[in-house]
C-alpha cells in the first residue's frame, strides 16, 4: 500500500484549521488538526506524522516555543512549516533559528501552502546526488566531534548526543562531504534545500549560525565553519572516516 503523507495542523483558529485540513485532504494528504500545544503533544505521543504546520501566534505556548521543544525531543527530524500573521523579517529569522524548515505569512492561499508542504517533504527526503551515501552508514570524525550518518547523531568527545534538526544535519553533511572548500550561499541553498528552494537568502546564514552553536564554535573566531568574505563559508578542518556500519 502506498504511503499517504500525514500532516498535523496546529492552529488556534478553527476556520483556518478546517479550511487547510479539508484542502489538503482533497489533494491526497492525510490530515489531523489540533488547537494548541497540549493537543499537539498528546497526539504525537501516539501517532507519527510526516510534517507539522505550526502557527506562531497562539495562546499559551506559542509556535516558537513548540518548535524549539520539537527540535530538542524525539521529533527533531519531523519537518515544521510555520505560519504567522506577521510579515516582519525578524519573526522569520526567529522561526528559522528555532528550527523551522519553512515559513508562510498569513493570509496565504491553500494552494501555496500545499506547494510549500510538498517542497519541504521533497527536500527533507531526498539528498542531492552528490550527497548520496553508498554504504549503509558512516562514522565521521572532525575536531572533537563525530557524526553518525546512519542514526543522524552528533556526538561530542565524551559520547554525549547533541540533537540536530533535519536542516542542521543536511548542512553539516554538505560541509563534511566538501571539507576545506569554499561554498557560496547559492551552492549551500541548492545542496541543502534542493533546486526548488524558495527561502530567502539569509536562511543559510541563520542555519550556519545555528550549526555553529551546536558545535560550540565561536562565531568571532570559528574553528570549524569559517566565513569567507564576499564568497561564502568553508569547513576548515579535515574529516576522517572512522568506520562503516553494515
Amino acid at each position: 500500500m502506498d504511503h499517504v503523507d500525514h500532516i498535523l495542523i496546529v492552529d488556534d483558529d478553527r476556520e483556518i484549521r478546517e479550511l487547510v485540513g479539508n484542502y489538503l485532504k482533497k489533494n491526497g494528504l492525510r490530515t489531523t488538526v489540533v488547537a494548541d500545544g497540549r493537543q499537539m503533544r498528546a497526539f504525537l505521543e501516539t501517532t507519527p506524522v510526516d510534517l507539522i504546520v505550526l502557527d506562531i501566534m497562539m495562546p499559551g505556548d506559542d509556535g516558537l516555543l513548540l518548535c524549539r521543544e520539537l527540535r530538542a525531543g524525539k521529533h527533531k527530524n519531523t519537518p515544521v512549516l510555520m505560519l504567522t500573521a506577521r510579515s516582519d523579517e525578524t519573526d522569520r529569522i526567529i522561526g528559522l533559528e528555532m528550527g523551522a524548515d519553512d515559513y508562510l505569512v498569513k493570509p496565504f492561499s491553500a494552494r501555496e501552502l500545499l506547494a510549500r508542504i510538498n517542497s519541504v517533504l521533497r527536500r527533507t527526503r531526498m539528498l542531492p546526488p552528490n550527497l548520496v551515501v553508498t554504504e549503509s552508514g558512516r562514522l565521521l570524525g572532525f575536531g572533537r566531534w563525530k557524526l553518525d550518518t546512519s542514526a543522524r547523531h552528533l556526538l561530542d568527545e565524551n559520547g554525549t548526543l547533541v540533537a540536530l534538526s533535519g536542516a542542521e544535519y543536511r548542512l553539516l553533511r554538505v560541509f563534511l562531504d566538501h571539507p576545506q572548500r569554499v561554498l557560496n550561499r547559492d551552492q549551500l541553498l541548492n545542496l541543502t534545500q534542493g533546486r526548488d528552494a524558495d527561502l530567502f537568502d539569509r536562511s543559510i546564514d541563520l542555519l550556519v549560525s545555528r550549526l555553529r552553536q551546536r558545535l560550540l564554535d565561536d562565531a568571532r573566531e570559528p574553528a570549524y565553519i569559517k566565513t569567507v568574505r564576499s564568497e561564502g563559508y568553508v569547513f576548515s578542518l579535515p574529516v576522517e572516516i572512522l568506520g562503516t556500519q553494515p
